[in-house]
């Protein structure tokens, strides 16, 4: 395996083949991820187009189209973010605000002479604020995650880029892609 430099942008492009196939929905995008997974493929050979803020910082401000960043090494990336881990950062988000609300209206009110039935109120008092905010800040979260895949699709697909280690994985990373509608798939024999 050796790295490559281009001069121009300081992009390193090392000799690994890398496949990469474009989906129209987030979901044929998660069942190819889950089935990558299960024939071995590590989570961090697993790559998709960043965000539109790295796309700008790298490639300006130019309009931009899947198929045009296909197969170049200077599109940024990012890994990719299932429904189910979205899930879980909600509820932490969420959870952890009323654990903190909560743990600061208890540790308040807890005095030698308090009450059972005052702390329970105290929980609940501190706790609930503290709740609707930290929904409110997981709405946002998945609504950004959201708006990500609705942007990649925009612009002609959600590109999804696969590290390979060997011909087995190769073939069946490829197999994967096209089960699960991606298009255009096809495998360059680089990856960054």
């Amino acid at each position: 395996m050796a790295a490559k430099e281009s001069e121009q942008d300081h992009t390193t492009v090392i000799d690994i083949p890398e496949a990469v196939g474009v989906f129209d929905k987030f979901e044929d995008l998660q069942q190819a991820f889950y089935d990558l997974r299960m024939v071995g493929i590590h989570h961090s050979d697993i790559s998709l187009l960043a965000g539109e803020k790295a796309l700008q910082e790298k490639l300006g401000t130019a309009y931009w189209r899947s198929s045009e960043l296909e197969d170049d090494p200077r599109a940024p990336r990012a890994h990719f973010v299932s429904e189910e881990a979205m899930g879980e950062l909600e509820g932490a988000i969420a959870g952890g605000f009323f654990f903190v609300g909560s743990y600061i209206a208890m540790a308040a009110m807890l005095t030698p002479a308090s009450t059972l039935a005052a702390s329970i109120a105290a929980i609940a008092i501190g706790g609930s604020p503290a709740a609707v905010i930290g929904t409110l800040l997981a709405r946002r979260a998945g609504k950004n995650h959201k708006d990500y895949y609705t942007r990649q699709i925009e612009h002609g697909g959600i590109l999804l880029w696969v590290r390979l280690r060997d011909k087995e994985h190769e073939k069946l990373a490829v197999e994967i892609l096209k089960g699960h509608s991606g298009r255009d798939v096809h495998v360059h024999s680089w990856s960054t």
